[in-house]
């Protein structure tokens, strides 16, 4: 005789009543409900030499009969559990099979966790799972994990502790092995993970270099701050040390005046992580050394106190240096006299007095 093989199932699952050692010269299958084969309890039978299938009174839609002879039921349900038997007909003869399918009911693990609003790097976070198996296996970010530098499952499997908890972390899930190789996961549990500010930068039109920016009076100039965060950071800027009014993430000056020149500052913050950072650039005329003049020498200190309609430096002279006068405006550079070498502001005034350094 025969016998039908894989008689566990799992509710809602595919459950599939597998035939061994049947006769390779079979010719009809004919599965039935019950431990007879009847065609009262017949469920769906199946001709191998015409490739056809007949429906019995215990058809409900679910079954299916493979060319193997395997009946297959969709959509297991408790139900479904009793007495199966197959009627195999063959040259050789007809043979018999009886089974019985025990369908376990589903059991779903449920999950929950201490806290779902963490900070990256600093908090912990533990998760629970419920259920009556004892091996629990726990999913990070949707893969499978084990305790590791950061991670630790409890000894009973059903307890997962996070340290120092990242932005990948989430979501969290747990499952069981229902039967072999087939799992059954709880909700997923996402987690919102305040990060930030990182990877701040500062950038501008015209483009700066060094933390000096070079543009005419009268020109667009554009500042951006940007910074990776979550939440989302909040800005503040500074002119000359006075806090402005802007609170996006971008400055524009349509029309540069005098006034706008000097120093200016962003802060980007994380009210909850309670992070900040800042960087600054200085707004400046362009100014650009030449030729020096044949046989001048400059002093090597200049007074620290201008005069009106003077230029002056309050940098050591190197070996070069050009003055642009510009009405009592006028610019002083230090650099090489070599026309491959920029120049470096050292000072600008205006009517005696300092506009930047």
């Amino acid at each position: 005789s025969q016998s039908a093989n894989s008689l566990i199932g799992v509710e809602t699952y595919r459950t599939l009543l597998a035939l061994e050692n049947a006769p390779e010269d079979a010719q009809a299958y004919s599965w039935h409900r019950g431990a007879n084969d009847t065609e009262e309890n017949m469920i769906i039978s199946y001709n191998t030499t015409s490739d056809s299938r007949q429906y019995g009174p215990m058809f409900t839609g679910r079954e299916s009969v493979l060319k193997t002879g395997d009946l297959q039921i969709r959509g297991t349900q408790l139900n479904d559990t009793g007495n199966y038997t197959v009627r195999m007909d063959a040259i050789s003869g007809t043979q018999r099979a009886t089974g019985w399918l025990e369908i376990q009911e589903l059991q779903i693990p449920q999950i929950s966790v201490n806290t779902t609003s963490v900070i990256e790097d600093i908090d912990s976070v533990a998760a629970n799972c419920y259920t009556n198996d004892t091996n629990v296996r726990w999913y990070v970010n949707y893969a499978p994990v084990s305790s590791n530098n950061r991670m630790t499952v409890s000894p009973d499997t059903k307890t997962l502790i996070i340290q120092r908890i990242e932005r990948f972390d989430s979501p969290l899930q747990c499952g069981i092995e229902i039967i072999p190789e087939i799992f059954e996961k709880s909700e997923l549990i996402h987690l919102t993970v305040a990060y930030g500010p990182y990877d701040m930068s500062l950038t501008s039109t015209p483009s700066h270099l060094g933390g000096d920016m070079s543009a005419e009076i009268g020109s667009r100039v554009e500042m951006k701050c940007t910074a990776y965060s979550r939440p989302e950071s909040k800005y503040r800027w500074f002119h000359n040390g006075s806090l402005l009014s802007f609170s996006e993430e971008n400055i524009t000056l349509p029309s540069l005046t005098w006034d706008q020149m000097g120093n200016y500052r962003c802060i980007v913050e994380n009210p909850v992580t309670q992070l900040a950072f800042y960087q600054g650039l200085r707004v400046r005329v362009p100014c650009e050394c030449g030729t020096c003049p044949r046989g001048f020498r400059p002093p090597d200190l200049v007074p620290s106190l201008p005069l009106p309609g003077r230029c002056l430096a309050f940098l050591p002279w190197r070996s070069g240096f050009r003055i642009d006068s510009r009405g009592s405006v006028c610019c002083v550079c230090v650099a090489g006299c070599r026309s491959d070498i920029r120049s470096q502001a050292v000072g600008i005034y205006k009517d005696g007095a300092l506009l930047q350094l």
